[in-house]
Protein backbone atom coordinates (compact mmCIF):
# COMPACT_ATOMS: atom_id res chain seq x y z
CA UNK A 1 0.00 0.00 0.00
CA UNK A 2 1.36 3.58 -1.23
CA UNK A 3 1.96 6.11 1.53
CA UNK A 4 -0.73 8.12 -0.40
CA UNK A 5 -2.97 6.13 0.13
CA UNK A 6 -2.59 4.96 3.60
CA UNK A 7 -2.56 8.34 4.60
CA UNK A 8 -6.24 9.17 2.87
CA UNK A 9 -7.58 6.11 4.80
CA UNK A 10 -6.20 7.35 8.29
CA UNK A 11 -7.96 10.15 7.37
CA UNK A 12 -11.26 8.44 6.46
CA UNK A 13 -11.48 6.59 9.38
CA UNK A 14 -10.72 9.49 11.45
CA UNK A 15 -13.20 12.22 9.53
CA UNK A 16 -16.00 9.45 11.06
CA UNK A 17 -15.50 11.07 14.40
CA UNK A 18 -16.48 14.03 12.75
CA UNK A 19 -20.14 13.41 11.75
CA UNK A 20 -23.03 14.57 13.90
CA UNK A 21 -23.85 11.81 16.82
CA UNK A 22 -27.52 11.58 14.97
CA UNK A 23 -26.27 10.35 11.88
CA UNK A 24 -23.80 7.86 13.74
CA UNK A 25 -26.14 5.94 16.05
CA UNK A 26 -29.50 7.56 16.00
CA UNK A 27 -30.36 4.48 14.21
CA UNK A 28 -30.11 2.63 17.50
CA UNK A 29 -31.79 5.06 19.57
CA UNK A 30 -35.43 4.04 21.77
CA UNK A 31 -38.58 6.25 21.38
CA UNK A 32 -38.16 7.81 25.02
CA UNK A 33 -33.68 8.51 23.48
CA UNK A 34 -35.51 10.63 20.24
CA UNK A 35 -38.19 12.28 22.10
CA UNK A 36 -35.66 13.28 25.08
CA UNK A 37 -33.25 14.85 22.01
CA UNK A 38 -35.97 16.74 20.32
CA UNK A 39 -37.42 17.82 23.49
CA UNK A 40 -33.81 19.24 24.02
CA UNK A 41 -33.65 20.86 20.23
CA UNK A 42 -37.23 22.13 21.10
CA UNK A 43 -36.25 24.04 24.49
CA UNK A 44 -33.00 25.11 22.71
CA UNK A 45 -35.14 27.34 19.93
CA UNK A 46 -33.89 24.99 17.21
CA UNK A 47 -37.14 24.52 15.53
CA UNK A 48 -36.87 22.53 12.77
CA UNK A 49 -34.42 20.46 14.22
CA UNK A 50 -36.66 19.31 16.97
CA UNK A 51 -39.49 18.82 13.91
CA UNK A 52 -37.29 16.38 12.48
CA UNK A 53 -36.08 14.50 15.36
CA UNK A 54 -39.66 13.82 16.12
CA UNK A 55 -40.55 13.05 12.82
CA UNK A 56 -37.66 10.37 12.80
CA UNK A 57 -39.40 9.01 16.19
CA UNK A 58 -43.24 8.42 14.31
CA UNK A 59 -41.26 7.15 11.33
CA UNK A 60 -39.58 4.49 13.63
CA UNK A 61 -41.64 4.00 16.17
CA UNK A 62 -45.10 4.62 15.40
CA UNK A 63 -46.80 3.63 17.95
CA UNK A 64 -47.34 4.36 21.60
CA UNK A 65 -47.05 7.39 23.26
CA UNK A 66 -43.97 8.58 22.36
CA UNK A 67 -45.01 8.91 18.66
CA UNK A 68 -48.43 10.29 19.79
CA UNK A 69 -47.05 13.10 21.95
CA UNK A 70 -44.56 13.68 19.01
CA UNK A 71 -47.00 14.65 16.76
CA UNK A 72 -48.46 17.04 19.28
CA UNK A 73 -45.04 18.62 19.31
CA UNK A 74 -44.51 18.63 15.83
CA UNK A 75 -47.50 21.30 15.94
CA UNK A 76 -45.67 23.37 18.94
CA UNK A 77 -42.46 23.67 17.33
CA UNK A 78 -43.90 24.96 13.78
CA UNK A 79 -46.41 26.84 15.82
CA UNK A 80 -43.05 28.73 17.95
CA UNK A 81 -41.31 28.31 14.41
CA UNK A 82 -43.72 31.00 12.82
CA UNK A 83 -45.38 28.36 10.71
CA UNK A 84 -49.20 28.56 11.33
CA UNK A 85 -50.42 26.69 8.59
CA UNK A 86 -48.08 23.83 9.26
CA UNK A 87 -49.14 24.00 13.01
CA UNK A 88 -52.39 23.89 11.73
CA UNK A 89 -52.18 20.86 9.40
CA UNK A 90 -50.18 18.83 12.67
CA UNK A 91 -52.93 19.98 15.25
CA UNK A 92 -55.78 18.78 12.51
CA UNK A 93 -53.92 15.48 11.85
CA UNK A 94 -53.38 14.80 15.59
CA UNK A 95 -57.21 15.49 16.22
CA UNK A 96 -58.20 13.21 13.29
CA UNK A 97 -55.72 10.58 14.21
CA UNK A 98 -56.47 10.75 18.38
CA UNK A 99 -59.99 12.31 18.61
CA UNK A 100 -60.25 11.12 22.24
CA UNK A 101 -56.86 11.51 23.70
CA UNK A 102 -56.40 13.11 26.58
CA UNK A 103 -54.43 16.33 25.54
CA UNK A 104 -56.38 16.80 22.11
CA UNK A 105 -58.05 20.10 23.62
CA UNK A 106 -54.43 21.29 23.39
CA UNK A 107 -54.69 20.59 19.81
CA UNK A 108 -57.78 22.90 19.47
CA UNK A 109 -55.64 25.30 21.50
CA UNK A 110 -52.77 25.40 19.05
CA UNK A 111 -54.85 25.66 16.14
CA UNK A 112 -56.54 29.00 17.72
CA UNK A 113 -53.12 30.62 19.13
CA UNK A 114 -52.00 29.79 15.39
CA UNK A 115 -54.54 31.83 13.49
CA UNK A 116 -54.63 34.35 16.55
CA UNK A 117 -50.99 34.77 15.43
CA UNK A 118 -51.44 34.92 11.67
CA UNK A 119 -53.60 37.92 11.62
CA UNK A 120 -50.02 39.52 12.41
CA UNK A 121 -47.42 37.46 10.75
CA UNK A 122 -43.91 38.91 10.82
CA UNK A 123 -45.30 42.05 8.66
CA UNK A 124 -48.35 42.23 11.07
CA UNK A 125 -45.85 42.41 14.03
CA UNK A 126 -43.71 45.06 12.68
CA UNK A 127 -46.35 47.61 11.76
CA UNK A 128 -48.37 46.78 14.98
CA UNK A 129 -45.44 47.93 16.65
CA UNK A 130 -43.60 50.23 14.58
CA UNK A 131 -46.86 51.66 12.48
CA UNK A 132 -49.64 51.49 14.96
CA UNK A 133 -51.71 49.54 12.94
CA UNK A 134 -54.78 48.12 14.76
CA UNK A 135 -55.23 44.47 13.74
CA UNK A 136 -59.26 45.37 12.77
CA UNK A 137 -57.52 47.26 9.50
CA UNK A 138 -56.35 44.05 8.18
CA UNK A 139 -58.19 40.68 6.35
CA UNK A 140 -60.02 39.59 9.28
CA UNK A 141 -59.79 35.92 8.11
CA UNK A 142 -57.66 34.43 10.65
CA UNK A 143 -59.17 36.00 13.57
CA UNK A 144 -62.31 34.48 12.12
CA UNK A 145 -61.38 31.08 12.38
CA UNK A 146 -59.04 31.88 15.64
CA UNK A 147 -62.20 32.51 17.53
CA UNK A 148 -64.25 29.70 16.09
CA UNK A 149 -61.44 27.35 17.14
CA UNK A 150 -61.64 28.75 20.68
CA UNK A 151 -64.93 28.17 20.54
CA UNK A 152 -65.04 24.68 19.58
CA UNK A 153 -61.98 24.32 22.46
CA UNK A 154 -64.43 25.91 25.37
CA UNK A 155 -67.53 24.48 23.62
CA UNK A 156 -65.85 20.47 23.68
CA UNK A 157 -63.42 20.92 27.01
CA UNK A 158 -65.24 23.41 29.06
CA UNK A 159 -62.83 22.22 32.18
CA UNK A 160 -59.80 22.27 30.09
CA UNK A 161 -57.05 24.54 31.30
CA UNK A 162 -56.72 25.63 28.29
CA UNK A 163 -60.36 27.48 28.63
CA UNK A 164 -59.92 30.27 30.61
CA UNK A 165 -57.45 32.20 28.36
CA UNK A 166 -59.41 30.88 24.83
CA UNK A 167 -62.48 32.77 26.21
CA UNK A 168 -60.25 35.97 26.98
CA UNK A 169 -59.06 35.50 23.24
CA UNK A 170 -62.30 35.21 22.16
CA UNK A 171 -63.13 38.64 23.79
CA UNK A 172 -60.00 40.33 22.25
CA UNK A 173 -61.17 38.69 18.66
CA UNK A 174 -65.32 39.68 18.82
CA UNK A 175 -63.83 43.34 19.55
CA UNK A 176 -61.30 42.68 16.85
CA UNK A 177 -63.58 41.26 14.10
CA UNK A 178 -66.38 43.97 14.96
CA UNK A 179 -63.91 46.89 14.56
CA UNK A 180 -63.07 45.72 11.02
CA UNK A 181 -66.58 45.77 10.09
CA UNK A 182 -66.48 49.69 11.49
CA UNK A 183 -63.31 49.89 8.72
CA UNK A 184 -65.13 48.75 6.38
CA UNK A 185 -67.88 51.20 6.98
CA UNK A 186 -65.81 53.60 7.22
CA UNK A 187 -63.98 53.12 3.54
CA UNK A 188 -67.13 53.50 2.19
CA UNK A 189 -68.23 56.82 4.17
CA UNK A 190 -65.51 58.58 2.80
CA UNK A 191 -66.33 57.35 -0.73
CA UNK A 192 -70.21 58.26 -0.70
CA UNK A 193 -71.59 54.63 -0.21
CA UNK A 194 -73.24 55.64 1.98
CA UNK A 195 -75.81 52.52 1.62
CA UNK A 196 -73.15 49.65 1.93
CA UNK A 197 -71.67 51.91 4.95
CA UNK A 198 -74.82 51.91 7.02
CA UNK A 199 -74.99 48.32 6.20
CA UNK A 200 -72.21 47.28 6.98
CA UNK A 201 -72.40 49.46 10.21
CA UNK A 202 -75.95 47.47 11.22
CA UNK A 203 -74.52 44.23 10.08
CA UNK A 204 -71.72 45.19 13.36
CA UNK A 205 -74.15 46.33 15.62
CA UNK A 206 -76.35 42.99 14.86
CA UNK A 207 -73.59 40.86 14.84
CA UNK A 208 -71.21 42.37 17.36
CA UNK A 209 -73.06 44.21 20.33
CA UNK A 210 -71.72 45.88 23.16
CA UNK A 211 -68.08 45.49 21.95
CA UNK A 212 -65.99 49.38 21.59
CA UNK A 213 -67.03 49.48 17.74
CA UNK A 214 -70.58 50.08 18.57
CA UNK A 215 -70.35 54.02 19.04
CA UNK A 216 -68.79 54.67 15.85
CA UNK A 217 -71.04 52.11 14.02
CA UNK A 218 -73.93 54.24 15.33
CA UNK A 219 -72.05 57.19 14.35
CA UNK A 220 -71.60 55.97 10.72
CA UNK A 221 -75.57 54.81 10.80
CA UNK A 222 -76.29 58.88 11.14
CA UNK A 223 -74.29 60.02 8.94
CA UNK A 224 -75.35 57.59 6.23
CA UNK A 225 -78.54 57.86 6.69
CA UNK A 226 -78.63 61.75 6.74
CA UNK A 227 -76.21 61.91 3.18
CA UNK A 228 -79.53 59.33 1.64
CA UNK A 229 -82.08 61.45 3.00
CA UNK A 230 -83.48 59.33 5.11
CA UNK A 231 -84.52 61.11 7.89
CA UNK A 232 -86.75 58.24 10.33
CA UNK A 233 -83.94 56.03 10.09
CA UNK A 234 -81.15 58.53 11.09
CA UNK A 235 -82.94 60.02 14.28
CA UNK A 236 -83.78 56.56 15.31
CA UNK A 237 -79.82 56.06 15.23
CA UNK A 238 -79.07 59.14 16.70
CA UNK A 239 -81.51 58.59 19.64
CA UNK A 240 -80.48 55.91 20.17
CA UNK A 241 -76.88 57.13 19.96
CA UNK A 242 -77.12 60.23 22.28
CA UNK A 243 -78.76 57.65 25.06
CA UNK A 244 -76.00 54.89 24.76
CA UNK A 245 -72.89 57.64 24.14
CA UNK A 246 -74.01 61.07 25.28
CA UNK A 247 -71.12 62.40 26.08
CA UNK A 248 -69.06 60.66 22.81
CA UNK A 249 -66.48 62.06 21.08
CA UNK A 250 -68.38 62.48 18.00
CA UNK A 251 -70.85 65.13 18.94
CA UNK A 252 -70.51 68.47 18.07
CA UNK A 253 -70.78 71.99 19.81
CA UNK A 254 -73.24 73.64 17.44
CA UNK A 255 -75.32 73.39 14.16
CA UNK A 256 -77.92 70.45 14.47
CA UNK A 257 -80.39 67.99 13.11
CA UNK A 258 -83.63 68.64 14.02
CA UNK A 259 -82.59 70.23 17.25
CA UNK A 260 -80.65 67.35 17.77
CA UNK A 261 -76.71 67.63 17.56
CA UNK A 262 -74.91 67.24 14.65
CA UNK A 263 -71.78 65.24 14.01
CA UNK A 264 -68.30 65.29 13.08
CA UNK A 265 -66.43 63.06 10.56
CA UNK A 266 -63.75 61.52 12.59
Amino acid sequence: MSRSVALFLVLLLSACGLFPKEVQDSKSWSASKYYSEAKTELNDGNYQGAIKLFEALEARYPYGRYAQQAQLEIAYAHYKDGEPASAIAAADRFIKLHPNHANVDYAYYLKGLSNFNDDLGLMGIVSEKILGQDMSERDPKASRESFENFRELVSRFPKSKYAADAVQRMKHLVNVVALNEVQVARYYMKRGGYVAAANRAQYALKEYPQTPATEEALFIMVKAYDALGMTDLRDDANRVMMKNFPNSRFFADSTGVDGEPWWRFW
